[in-house]
């Protein structure tokens, strides 16, 4: 089950990390690195194809007040969308490095799609602000960076067109 049909969990934004199909880790490896880097992350729901190859999992991270629901995709769509993202990050990213990244884009055919979500808490806040203070993004961009180094990845915010 993904977050999103939780009710104590609210969608926040989402993330790509882009990279190349053959750099696709195995779940055992992806569990392993993950109760590495923060051991009170729970994981649920994990999933994987036939060949023990990542496909997809559920981190709560109770610190953070938050959860990321993480999923596999390759293929023909994904080369698509990524094609049309670099089509708008070229009209923003303007450094010598930004273009060198989108460049590395092109070669990219697989992405991990990256769902942060907040804890809903049960308690009632008087304003948006109040409840801003519970969310941490640590969970997220810790997990965002172990994704790119485990996979040779680029890390993508499509709602921004930002590249990390």
């Amino acid at each position: 089950m993904s977050l999103f049909g939780d009710p104590r969990y609210q969608w926040r934004e989402t993330y790509f990390v882009l990279f190349r199909s053959e750099r696709r880790p195995t779940l055992a490896k992806m569990e392993r690195a993950l109760r590495r880097l923060n051991p009170s992350f729970t994981l649920l729901n994990q999933t994987a194809d036939e060949q023990g190859r990542f496909q997809s999992l559920t981190l709560i991270a109770p610190d953070d007040f938050a959860g990321l629901d993480i999923s596999y995709m390759e293929g023909q769509e994904v080369i698509d969308e990524t094609e049309e993202l670099i089509e708008q990050l070229a009209a923003t990213e303007s450094s010598p490095e930004d273009r060198q990244r989108l460049k590395q884009l092109t070669r990219m055919d697989a992405r991990f799609d990256v769902y942060h979500f907040e804890e809903i808490s049960e308690e009632e806040f008087d304003d948006e602000e109040d409840r801003e203070e519970l969310l941490d993004p640590g969970a997220l961009l810790s997990v965002l960076e172990l994704l790119a180094k485990m996979t040779g990845g680029i890390v993508v915010d499509p709602q921004s067109g930002t590249l990390f």
